[in-house]
């Protein structure tokens, strides 16, 4: 029997697997890096061991220090999560030697997955369908190989996933600089720069299925997961069943996971993964049946067990916790049935028109509403500090429905009446997906969201307009400042004895400026957003709220203020406005020409030198952040006249990179 656990990882999957540990009586242990000191996660934990330092490399992926934590606290057992060492042989087999009960496969099964070429070759054996594909080593033909298996190629880190280490090659002559990016990027996630081509099928469906084995030589499925909705190969929407699979596809891939399962004797909880050709034919129509080719098998559990969880009303991590402790697989796993449908989405912090750019900063609120049917997994509250550091997923919320349009319509509605203040996310994406036709009739696929730019580009919602939240904002602010007068403060809010000029403030809402005049006479109140009156009614102003009633419709907007911010949440949607200063800093103003660090992050390489010669769109510097890189590009054409950086710096968001000198026209 276990009785404490170590839980061998950070945020919202440490916080996740504890709740479970506990409600089974297990006490529970958190190792935590020095940004991570104050998260929920280490709170949670009954006791705590930190690793010195931030970065990955030198914390969370120390399996030598994790073990050491767990000596020092007597705990009997290693639950990995998912990432970081999660997938790591060497560190099972050392947990092993130390006595440790590793809650997960063994480390014979994770080694046999570990190579995903390898891998492959085991399950062409085991008869599952497999693509094509080599590894690149020092004296490979790129070249030679690239053209065997047929163009586009897919660069994919042998070790590792979450899109991390991944490149699509469609032109011969971007192969070389492909692999290269790549190899960069997975030994940086992962530790293991190996990387491998395999032919890319373009836009098919991703489809994985559960997978559970005990010690008794049993495994069995647990029914399909879609996760075709991704960006940078990241999953960010997540459902089951899959709205494309029939009961006759759902047993053809049940038996190919479960002959994955047993070629490498699984135990605990894993997931087999499938690229499905959707070109193949329709469930229930078309010439053909839908052709499905193995993908990679995930020894670990995945961020989206939940979407299966309430599928099947199982505890997953219960299930981990008791095939590590060698029970057999109970009768409800056996003979799981599905109920209903559940969608997960992964609410980031990212600036998703500006390239999915990961976002940092604190958050001031996290509050997701408490549906009948939503859960909420998450590693963050309110202080949280999103830093570059790991991965910028804030929280998984997911909704269980009746039907798939009923989950999708119930986890809109959740995200969209959130309150997220102080990160920008990707919750506006979400929402827009999951309302959208296309996606609400199951036509999804890996090239959705490039079949949808202006999802991405914020284009479905050209027609919103902020003034409202504007108004709502100033009259909070308004609220406020009479709430705090020393004198004569039981005069009503904006009382003037003889009528006076409009009141003036003034807020950025990403590009736009929001212009706000306003004034209390006798017929009530007026307003104007940018020199346009609205037809404004106010019905009640704290500096918490406001109920407004503009052309005829009465809303009431929550106002939470932090210094400089204004975030406004209403039934029409959520905005955050910056405060724009009476007075601007002129050295504020970046010289013209400058390259500005989009997020925080280290600097891997500089590509230009002062009196290059450069054009708009040529990469300069790239950057890495939460293990991804990012190439800042020349605004214009010109002449590089100065480079502040070199590779191995740390930058914060908006420092000057370096400058290009517009040629004179």
């Amino acid at each position: 029997m276990i009785t404490k656990l170590l839980v061998a990882n950070r945020g919202e999957i440490a916080a996740r697997v504890m709740r479970t540990a506990h409600a089974l009586g297990i006490a529970t242990v958190a190792v935590y890096s020095d940004p991570d000191a104050s998260a929920p996660f280490v709170r949670l934990a009954d006791e705590a061991v930190r690793l010195p330092g931030s970065a990955p490399a030198e914390t969370y992926l120390r399996g030598d220090l994790v073990i050491e934590a767990a000596r020092a606290t007597g705990a009997d057992a290693v639950h990995p999560g998912y990432g970081f060492l999660s997938e790591n042989a060497g560190f099972a087999r050392d947990c092993a030697a130390a006595g440790l009960t590793f809650v997960g496969p063994t480390p014979e099964a994770i080694a046999s997955m570990g190579s995903k070429l390898e891998a492959k070759a085991l399950m062409d054996k085991a008869g599952v369908p497999v693509l094509p594909g080599a590894t690149v080593g020092p004296d490979t033909d790129l070249g030679a190989v690239a053209a065997d298996i047929g163009f586009p190629v897919l660069v994919k880190a042998a070790f590792g996933g979450g899109g991390r280490g991944m490149r699509v090659v469609h032109d011969p002559a971007e192969l070389a600089d492909a692999v290269e990016g790549a190899r960069r990027e997975a030994a940086s996630a992962f530790g293991d720069g190996t990387v491998f081509l395999e032919r890319f099928v373009v836009d098919p469906r991703h489809v994985e299925v559960q997978i559970v084995g005990d010690t008794h030589g049993e495994v069995v499925h647990l029914f399909e997961r879609e996760c075709s909705i991704q960006r940078r190969y990241q999953k960010i929407v997540e459902e089951s069943p899959s709205p494309a699979v029939d009961d006759a596809l759902r047993a053809e891939l049940g038996a190919a996971a479960v002959a994955a399962g047993k070629a490498i004797g699984y135990t605990g909880a894993g997931t087999v993964e499938f690229i499905v050709d959707a070109s193949g034919g329709s469930p229930g129509g078309g010439a053909r049946r839908m052709e499905f080719f193995f993908l990679e098998v995930n020894t670990r559990l995945q961020v989206e067990h939940p979407v299966t969880e309430l599928v099947t009303g199982l505890d997953l991590v219960a299930l981990q916790l008791r095939v590590a402790e060698g029970e057999p697989l109970p009768p409800e796993v056996t003979g799981a049935v599905l109920d209903g449908h559940a969608i997960e989405v992964r609410l980031y912090a990212e600036d998703v028109p500006a390239g999915f750019l990961p976002a940092t900063g604190t958050l001031h609120r996290v509050r997701i509403p408490d549906l009948p049917g939503v859960r909420v997994d998450t590693g963050v509250a309110d202080g949280s500090v999103v830093s570059p550091h790991y991965d910028p997923m804030l929280a998984k919320v997911i909704a269980h429905g009746r039907t798939r349009g009923e989950a999708a319509r119930t986890l809109a509605r959740a995200l969209q009446r959130a309150e997220i203040h102080g990160v920008t996310t990707n919750r506006d994406l979400l929402v827009d997906v999951l309302r959208e036709e296309e996606f609400l009739a199951g036509r999804t696929d890996t090239g959705y969201l490039t079949r949808h730019p202006d999802l991405v580009s914020g284009g479905s919602r050209s027609g919103i307009t902020h003034h409202a939240p504007a108004v709502a904002a100033a009259l909070a602010s308004q609220a406020t400042h009479r709430a705090e007068a020393q004198v004569l403060g039981g005069l009503p809010s904006g009382w003037r004895n003889v009528g006076g000029m409009p009141q003036k403030v003034a807020y950025t809402l990403g590009d736009e400026t929001l212009e706000v005049a306003y004034a209390f006479r006798r017929g009530g109140l007026t307003a104007s957003v940018n020199g346009t009156p609205l037809d404004v009614r106010l019905l009640g102003a704290t500096p918490d709220a406001v109920e407004l009633e503009v052309d005829g419709v009465r809303r009431r907007y929550t106002v939470h203020r932090v210094p400089g911010w204004s975030f406004v949440d209403g039934p029409d949607g959520s905005a955050a406005l910056a405060e724009v200063p009476r007075f601007a800093d002129p050295d504020a103003v970046a010289h013209a020409g400058s390259l500005l660090a989009p997020m925080p992050g280290g600097v891997v390489r500089v590509l230009a030198a002062p009196g290059d010669i450069v054009t708009a769109g040529q990469a300069l510097v790239v950057l890495e952040a939460m293990k991804m890189e990012h190439t800042v590009a020349a605004p214009v054409d010109g002449v590089v006249g100065e480079v502040h950086v070199g590779p191995g710096d740390q930058v914060e968001t908006g420092q000057v990179l370096a400058v290009v000198e517009e040629e004179a026209s």
